[in-house]
């Protein structure tokens, strides 16, 4: 199942122009995601006090909003707003009206006729027989008492009352009342003076109850408090009955009266008081003025003030908050020109990226955005700690393992790709901090270095020790650039260096965590895989070696033949090697069709139409690529298990069909391989050091002049038949490998000295055979050296 959803993954990769387009639309709408903000808008750096590193100035005309002097003048006009206290007028009126309506329904009583008045209760313990046949006035009024002491709102006592009564209720007593309530009133009688006194800076508004009318009151002394009112009383009251004939009970009445029917007629009215502030503060309009189009908002080596900061903010949250979807667009339209430029330059004609060009691209977007997404979640996870901790964030940036996606490049791909990967990686990342150039320089060199340090990893333990170098490498550099920006002191120097350690030793351990995944998941197969491969010990090795000893010793022959031919012409030795080594696995499932391994000279095609067996031995390639897939060998071992034979034809049954034919009516395609043909110069060697090797084996006498002459016959045929088309092998390739075949294959069948027969020797022959009678009892006669017959069936 796994295999074959791979096999759908790179079926779909490998579908053309338009997946290519896909993926460069995906990387772009992730990119965009990511960088849109860092991309296009400047972040202030900047704080009260620093100095500016560059001018700024303003990219357009816009208006900004003073917002502390806005603040202050809405303080100041709602301090300047007066509190707002009720007068209420109607007080005064109201309570001469009450006292002088009272003393005239009093006084009448004695101006009127006598009335029947209802019984009344007792009076000084008389009965109530004897109050009702007393109903003069004075009866009458004293019936009245409790319906007068409500309506002047006081409670006389008995004296008091009698004193009143005597005076006949006269009307210069209401008329005193009210004079002296009216002197003390229309002064104004306040609460709270305390309370009202601060306001006598800006004064109060005096608002007149139950009218619109309000005046500005800034003379606020001469309100009265209770108590300054309950002392006038008494002094306009002095002043009052002068050269009134009195006396002073009916005095002392008027005073009690009076204080019992003061009451602070101005009042403070909070909610009314608010509301004006409320609509004051509201009618302040903001305080704005305008930046014009390249007016310089900072001088470079300017100590920044707060005004200064304002002017940068502001700006910065009106470019953020104006036209959003145009900047996403913009920021999208330059990262696609962008990764587009990089495309056509640094990997649309690659050699490491022709084959199998649409996943080594989408392998190569996935690296990068990966680990642009470590760098993004990483700022403010460093911010973060810094607020906990003494370290610097800025000095924890350089502890962020982005070179291991370099170090992951070039273990897969290759040096060539993995150094402009480093370039386009550190853009980005600088990017993403603030576009900072000391930190582009520190990622760039830091994953050139790395991408050095990587190259034909072979051990797993490179990833380590690449990682010490890249950490010592990234310590120096950290300090360098501290330098270089002129930004150090003890702490932050020791922090940055220990942060770059650490950052290029977890590249090395990050780069060897994610190695076995995207093994797995882009079917990749590295040096070390192959190398583990290469061991003779491999399971599929091993049976090869006992089921099928021919094709054994045939492949371990062709893998040493690709590896020398390969490092002379500048492909993989590695590569060649392994691929020699299990290209013909196939023959596992049927061993004995195929001539080396067979014995006793028994040829199981003997038997077999030449149609059958021709499909027998063009099997092997589809069985080794099962048997491949089943073993996980990876993917440029099944492609060259698939690709060694090429379209080639087998010529020998196809002859021998021909001849059994009697129409000669046979089709050539039923005889050949299905393909394809080579596609990587591993796999071109590949099939040409199995079709030399094998004819080799056909050579009677195997001189020097006859092997060279078969290589070359081979490999032209080979080149003739075009089955090298696709696999960029040069002409001057083939004569370096026509050149190191003939040498390995003359190695390998040169002459041997004849040593002489041991017993000859001693006999003193001289050539001429000698016929000796054979006594059959002499078991050794034949085998005299040997102990028993080994290997003999």
């Amino acid at each position: 199942m796994n295999d074959l959803f791979r096999q759908k993954i790179n079926n779909l990769l490998d579908s053309g122009r338009t997946t290519l387009v896909s993926i460069l639309l995906g990387v772009t709408i992730l990119f965009t995601f990511f960088l849109s903000q860092d991309f296009v808008i400047t972040d202030n750096p900047y704080q009260v006090g620093d100095i500016a590193k560059r001018d700024i100035k303003a990219p357009k005309d816009f208006i900004i909003e003073d917002v502390e002097t806005t603040l202050k003048n809405r303080k100041d006009a709602l301090k300047a707003v007066p509190t707002i206290y009720d007068h209420d007028a109607s007080l005064l009126p109201n309570l001469i009206k009450k006292i002088t309506i009272a003393f005239k329904d009093a006084s009448s009583v004695f101006e009127t006729p006598l009335k029947p008045y209802p019984p009344v209760k007792p009076v000084d313990n008389k009965t109530p027989a004897e109050a009702a046949k007393n109903l003069t006035p004075k009866a009458r009024i004293w019936n009245m008492k409790k319906d007068f002491e409500e309506k002047v709102g006081f409670t006389f006592t008995k004296k008091e009352y009698q004193s009143l009564i005597n005076d006949k209720f006269s009307s210069q007593i209401s008329t005193l009342i009210s004079n002296i309530l009216t002197e003390i009133l229309s002064n104004g009688v306040v609460a709270n003076k305390e309370l009202l006194l601060k306001e006598s800076e800006k004064g109060i508004t005096l608002h007149i109850v139950g009218t619109e009318k309000e005046a500005l009151v800034r003379n606020l002394k001469v309100y009265y408090s209770i108590k300054q009112a309950e002392k006038m009383v008494k002094i306009v009251a002095e002043q009052t009955f002068k050269g009134n004939n009195i006396n002073y009970e009916i005095r002392d009445i008027v005073v009690k009266i009076v204080l019992k029917k003061l009451h602070p007629n101005i009042s403070l009215n909070r909610n009314k008081t608010e509301e004006r502030k409320k609509k004051v503060e509201e009618s302040i309009k903001p305080t704005l003025y305008e930046i014009k189009e390249g007016e310089k908002l900072i001088s470079e080596g300017e100590r920044v003030t707060k005004q200064q900061l304002k002017k940068l903010m502001d700006l910065e949250k009106r470019l953020k908050n104006e036209n959003i979807f145009t900047r996403i667009i913009g920021t999208a339209l330059i990262i696609v020109f962008f990764l587009t430029s990089s495309y056509l330059m640094f990997f649309q004609n690659a050699e490491l990226l022709k084959i199998n060009h649409n996943k080594n691209i989408m392998f190569l977007a996935t690296i990068l955005i990966s680990f642009l997404f470590i760098a993004k979640i990483s700022e403010p996870i460093a911010a973060s700690i810094s607020q906990i901790t003494t370290i610097p964030s800025s000095s924890m940036i350089y502890g962020i393992p982005i070179t291991a996606g370099v170090m992951t490049i070039c273990l897969f791909i290759g040096l060539d790709v993995a150094m402009p990967f480093a370039l386009i990686i550190s853009i980005f990342t600088a990017i993403i901090f603030a576009k900072r150039f000391e930190l582009f320089l520190y990622f760039l060199l830091s994953g050139i270095f790395a991408a050095h340090w990587m190259q034909d990893c072979r051990e797993r333990k490179v990833f380590i020790k690449a990682g010490a170098k890249l950490g010592l490498f990234n310590a120096a550099l950290a300090i360098s650039t501290d330098i270089y920006m002129s930004d150090f002191y003890g702490m932050k120097l020791l922090w940055d260096a220990f942060f770059g350690f650490l950052g290029g030793l977890s590249a090395g351990i990050v780069t060897a965590g994610i190695a076995p995944l995207v093994e797995m998941l882009f079917d990749y197969t590295t040096d070390i895989k192959l190398l583990e491969l290469a061991n003779l010990d491999q399971p599929i090795l091993r049976r090869l070696m006992i089921e099928a000893p021919g094709t054994y010793n045939h492949s371990v022959i062709v893998g040493t033949m690709a590896d020398s031919v390969a490092s002379e012409i500048g492909a993989s030795p590695l590569l060649a090697r392994v691929c020699g080594y299990y290209h013909d696995i196939g023959k596992l499932k049927k061993p004995q069709y195929f001539i080396e391994n067979q014995t006793n000279g028994v040829n199981k095609h003997d038997k077999l139409a030449p149609s059958l067996s021709a499909l027998v031995i063009i099997a092997h390639v589809k069985d080794g690529v099962e048997i491949a897939q089943k073993y996980k060998l990876g993917k440029a071992i099944v492609d060259t298990i698939k690709q060694h034979h090429g379209t080639s034809m087998l010529t020998f049954f196809y002859d021998k069909a021909k001849q059994q034919s009697e129409d000669n009516n046979i089709n050539s395609e039923d005889f050949r391989y299905p393909g394809p043909k080579p596609q990587t110069r591993e796999a071109g060697i590949v099939m040409l050091a199995d079709v030399v090797e094998a004819a080799s084996r056909t050579l009677d006498n195997p001189t020097p002049a006859r092997i060279q002459k078969l290589v070359q016959n081979l490999i032209n045929k080979i080149f003739a038949d075009g089955q090298l088309d696709y696999c960029e092998l040069t002409l001057k390739d083939l004569h370096s490998i026509a050149k190191t075949f003939h040498k390995i294959l003359s190695g390998i069948y040169h002459h041997r000295i004849e040593y002489p027969d041991a017993e000859k020797e001693k006999n003193g022959d001289t050539g001429k055979k000698q016929h000796k009678k054979k006594d059959p009892r002499d078991d050794s006669s034949e085998d005299s050296n040997h102990l028993k017959r080994l290997g003999l069936s």
